[in-house]
């Protein structure tokens, strides 16, 4: 089993870069939980990069316990319903999240 840092760190060398052409995105993955921490990930210019810590420029900020973050990215929990169930929480433009959301599958 993955930690979030892990999978995080993993992101900029996993990411289709045809999907992230056009779009620029900052946000903060805000994680509580034994393996939890802070994270932002930016996405712009056909590039991804994840740095530890929180920017406050972020336009959003993801709150999820680290095994529901682990749950999501494996696959075996689904993002939408997490959402309307409240395991996600997202402080700052839904839009924003949303747009990452469909990049990352």
């Amino acid at each position: 089993m993955s930690t979030p840092a892990e999978i995080l760190n993993k992101i900029p060398t996993t990411i289709d870069p045809s999907k992230i052409a056009g779009v620029n995105a900052t946000v903060v993955f805000d994680l509580s939980g034994d393996n939890g921490g802070q994270w932002t990930m930016k996405v712009a210019d056909g590039a991804a990069s994840v740095s530890d810590g929180a920017d406050p420029g972020a336009a959003a900020t993801i709150k999820m316990t680290d095994t529901d973050y682990v749950a999501m990215m494996s696959g075996s929990l689904n993002p939408m319903m997490a959402f309307m169930s409240g395991k996600i929480k997202v402080e700052g433009d839904l839009n924003t999240v949303m747009k990452l959301q469909s990049i990352m599958g």
